[in-house]
Order: structure tokens, then sequence, then C-alpha cells
């Protein structure tokens, strides 16, 4: 039985959630969108695309994804295993076969495109790692920075390093979707952006989802977390996370030589992003039968944990497993995430709810306080 609807006082809730955020300059501005049974029941564009030229953020602003390119991805590779070109137990060396990243005693097993979708192929994020890391001394690109960097390039640097596990034994969140972009390329012969295009944008009519820019002039202005308030992000930033530093270069979107990272590479509105987690919780219509869309959004991980409390993976991003153990008051199966530039988003299905939260200013606009405050309000807790 589905949820009731959201109480009448949520929308005055997530506007005062907002309108702190802004006021203390946490975040400079941002998109936030809520459907409900399909039904839109907030919108709301805040602050600023541009602080330095007092340009407010319309609700069509375009933004730098990051990993919320992810769920788009993924749902294409579905609809390529629909189609036959892939097949999720397929090795990646079928497409990729100069791609053979070794354990660290030399052995090189089979990685799947299963283990790329859910994260257990043995790689990982060179920012999810302290600094002086393999991936950092091999100069691998998460996908963020380094414009002109070649696929071929990066793959020759990721398979250089080796694996952190044995794949399908753990868990790691990692440059995986950047190999399954290129084994989607090679398995259809055509380009992940033309593939996206033709399999999600086109079909779902999300007119600003490419890889590249399609209106500049919407396009908002990145911001980055700063000691005394979000910072206007310059040609090459460097953002603590963790143990780690994320390295952001805003200015790769525009190199057409930059390869299409499948895991952060994609630009996009919040409406966009609505359209195609709106698809899924529907069923997947017209990208994916609901057969694919159900196994998509369901845990795909069972017995290997996250590093996430209390949340597992689904083929393309986490589904809750326990919400007590990941202190949130979204009900279990609900599925989420994000994205680093400063994204969030989530789907609850017993509630028939999704939401959407694009912000410019990494990494207050991702994880912590704000998304947080509006998950919460959302659900009155």
């Amino acid at each position: 039985m589905c949820a009731a609807l959201l109480d009448r006082g949520f929308g005055q809730r997530i506007d005062q959630v907002i309108d702190a955020a802004v006021e203390e300059q946490r975040v400079v501005g941002g998109v936030i969108l809520i459907a409900q049974r399909g039904d839109m029941l907030y919108r709301r564009a805040f602050g600023l695309a541009d602080r330095e030229q007092g340009k407010p953020m319309a609700e069509d602003a375009i933004f730098r994804l990051s990993s919320v390119t992810k769920q788009i991805v993924a749902a294409a590779a579905l609809a390529l295993v629909e189609a036959g070109r892939i097949a999720l137990d397929d090795p990646v060396t079928k497409f990729i076969p100069e791609f053979r990243p070794k354990l660290p005693d030399g052995e090189a097993p089979v990685i799947t495109a299963r283990q790329l979708l859910t994260h257990t192929a043995g790689l990982a994020y060179g920012f999810a790692q302290p600094a002086g890391n393999a991936y950092e001394r091999a100069c691998v690109s998460d996908g963020l920075d380094q414009p002109g960097l070649s696929m071929a390039d990066n793959l020759a640097r990721i398979a250089s390093v080796p694996l952190s596990y044995r794949p399908g034994t753990r868990w790691g969140y990692s440059v995986a979707m950047d190999v399954l972009g290129e084994v989607m390329a090679r398995a259809a012969g055509a380009s992940l952006p033309d593939l996206i295009d033709r399999l999600i944008a086109q079909p779902l009519g999300m007119r600003d989802s490419a890889f590249g820019v399609r209106n500049e002039r919407r396009l908002a202005i990145p911001y980055a977390d700063g000691p005394a308030g979000p910072v206007r992000m310059g040609e090459h930033h460097l953002v603590p996370f963790g143990d780690g530093v994320i390295s952001f270069a805003p200015g790769r979107t525009f190199d057409p030589a930059s390869f299409p990272s499948g895991g952060t590479g994609m630009n996009g509105t919040a409406g966009d992003v609505l359209k195609i987690l709106e698809a899924l919780r529907q069923g997947g219509g017209p990208v994916v039968t609901p057969e694919t869309a159900c196994t998509m959004t369901a845990d795909a991980i069972a017995g290997i944990e996250t590093t996430r409390p209390g949340w597992g993976w689904g083929l393309g991003f986490a589904v809750l497993r326990d919400a007590a153990a990941a202190l949130t008051p979204q009900a279990v199966g609900s599925w989420r995430w994000g994205g680093v530039y400063g994204h969030s988003w989530f789907v609850d299905p017993s509630a028939d709810l999704t939401v959407v939260a694009l912000t410019n200013t990494a990494i207050a606009g991702m994880t912590g306080a704000f998304p947080d405050a509006v998950r919460d309000a959302i659900y009155g807790v």
C-alpha cells in the first residue's frame, strides 16, 4: 500500500532549510524538485547561479552532474543488455581485450559488466584514498579533471594499478562506470554520448542531458566549500574529502577531446534528472522493461557491505537495507545517490516519492547538513 501524500507543511519546512543554507552561505544556489505519485508537489530555484554577476538561479539551470551521471549510464547499459549487445556476466575483455588489471600477486582475474555496475570489480577512486595513493601516482583521472585526456590513456593508467581486491568479493566505489562506458561503446559500435542520447535522452525528452553543454548561458557556475564560505572554482580546484582530495577541472566539459566519463561526465538539469528517476520508479518505460527496472533498483550485492552503514547497492546506485543503521527516515528499499559538484537525489518507492536537489556548491550540496535537512524536512522528522 502506498504511503500517504506529504503533509501540508513540508514545503514551508523545505523553504526554511533552503533559506537558512543560503543566508548562512553554505550553499550558493540550486534547484529542488519533489514529485509524488507523478505529481509535482514542490519546485524551487534558489540562490545564485553566478554569485559574482548576481545572476539568480533558474529552474532550467544546467549543472555539471558528476556522479548523477551514473544512474543515466546504468540505465543505458541495461537497455543494451535487453537488446542483446551485452550480458551482465560478460567479461570486460570481450569488449576491451587490452584492459587486464592485476591483483598484487600478478594474477589478472575476470571482471564482468555486472561487477562494474555494482562497484565490486576491484577498482577504486583516487579521491577516496589518502594523498599519494597508487591512482594518484598513475595519474588516473576520476573523470572530473585532466581536460583532453583520452579514454585509451585513462584505461591504461587504471589497468596499471593493482586491483584493490578480487572482483566480486567486496564493494568499492570506483571508476568502474568509466570502464563500463567504454564497454558499452565498443559493444554497440557507437560513442557513449550517442548511446545516451539515443537510449535515454531522446526517449525521455531530457533535452539538456549531454556530455557537452548545449546552452552555456544556462550553465551554473561551480563553487567549492571554503573556510569562510563557498569559493568560485578555479581552472584546477582541489577540495578535501574524507581522507583524500577531489580534483576538479570545470573546463573539462568544454573540451571535446576529454573522454566521456560514464561515472561523472554528463551535464543536465534537475528536470532531466527527475525524468529518468521517475521513469525507473514507474517501471522503466520507455527506457527498459519493468523487470529490468525492478532488478536495477533492488539490492544486488547481498552479503557484501558497503562503506555506508545500512546501504547496499543496486545496478547503478545505493539501495537502503536498514533505515536505523543508515539514520534515515526513508523506507527500506529506497534508492539514492548524488554528485560531488553538489547534488543529491532519492526515490522512496513505498511513498511513490522522487526528490532531486542539484546545487552549484561542492561538497555541501551533496552530503552533510544541507541534504540531510532537506530529507528530514520532507518527512517531517
